[in-house]
């Protein structure tokens, strides 16, 4: 569990976080996500002290980390695994032995480092890997490596910053499910810092959003799609493309409200109003465990917009009626 609270960093009068509360569950996977220069990097950092907070406190399993001596952070930070964006690994040592190195540093035995690190490569499906150097390795391979280096002490915590940038959607979906995996397999608390909205979705329970500084939103990632429209929550599940509707209908923009939404709704609606529905276009998916959805209808311009809400709303979807030719030209773009 990582409980960050008041946390803020100057650098002399430039402040980069400002009085940030934040708190990851034991088990879980939180995301950060924000613009370059929001901060995101920063706080990284400063959960496992490589920077040291101007003011606040951060615990890791209820242990203080900000008041520690650097002997007592040296053993503190072993429940601290930490994953760079392209794995950071030295090109002159094997995928083997850039795993095995945080071992070393802890004076394992040669029989006991052996049996780790077999048993971290197999974890993370590259022991037909281990006498590779990492120019020898694909980009992906290397970060699970990078992974398994992480894994090496037996942490509770994993950071992971920008773990997927750059990689194939291919490999990219095999790297979520491996961090997945450590999630639900081992009950590794996970932070990822990321830029790509589809790693939210794809993987984090829970995510914030950081912006000069201070975290404006957080919150489980199917609770921001459904609760708002905010930047956040169309970034995460965004409005498709909609053709114009016929002359005679009126376009309505909908938003699921509820986790559970009756999947046979359009029919529903459409008998309860005596009408068709023209479906424009959508998008239903599966985030953090329920669905979530924004679309786009055409519906009769004769039916009163107050009936056509509330006959939405009983079915858990917010719907807001669009009425100009600009605003519809917005939900196209």
């Amino acid at each position: 569990m990582i409980e960050i609270t008041a946390l803020t960093k100057r650098y002399g009068s430039h402040t980069v976080l400002d009085n940030i509360d934040f708190t990851v569950e034991p088990g879980s996977i939180a995301a950060i996500v924000g613009p370059s220069g929001a901060g995101k990097s920063t706080l990284f950092r400063c959960v496992n002290l490589l920077e040291r907070p101007t003011s606040g406190t951060i615990r890791v399993d209820g242990q203080e980390l900000t008041n520690l001596s650097r002997r007592e952070l040296r053993v503190a930070r072993r429940a601290i695994g930490t994953v760079f964006q392209s794995a950071n690994l030295l090109r002159r040592l094997t995928a083997a032995q850039n795993v095995a190195l945080p071992l070393e540093f802890l004076r394992l035995s040669d029989e006991e480092i052996h049996r780790r690190v077999r048993e971290l490569l197999e974890r993370v499906d590259m022991l037909h890997r281990a006498n590779h150097y990492p120019g020898q390795l694909s980009g992906g391979q290397r970060q699970r490596i990078g992974i398994a280096r992480g894994l090496a002490t037996r942490p509770s915590v994993l950071l992971a910053d920008e773990a997927t940038s750059g990689l194939d959607p291919e490999t990219t979906g095999s790297i979520l499910r491996l961090l997945a995996g450590l999630r639900d397999d081992l009950g590794v608390t996970i932070v990822v810092i990321t830029h790509e909205m589809d790693v939210v979705r794809s993987v984090a329970d829970v995510v914030a959003q950081i912006d000069h500084g201070r975290i404006v939103e957080y919150g489980r990632v199917g609770d921001v799609v459904r609760r708002s429209d905010s930047a956040l929550s169309t970034a995460l599940l965004p409005d498709q493309p909609a053709p114009r509707p016929s002359a005679d209908e009126v376009v309505w923009r909908l938003r699921y409200a509820d986790a559970t939404v009756d999947p046979n709704w359009l029919s529903r609606i459409s008998r309860e109003l005596g009408t068709d529905i023209a479906l424009l276009s959508g998008l239903v998916e599966t985030v953090g465990g329920d669905r979530a959805g924004r679309l786009t209808v055409g519906i009769s311009a004769q039916l009163p917009a107050g009936k056509v809400t509330r006959a939405f709303a009983a079915c858990g979807i917010r719907a807001h009626m669009t009425e100009t030719a600009d605003e519809l030209a917005g939900v196209a773009s």
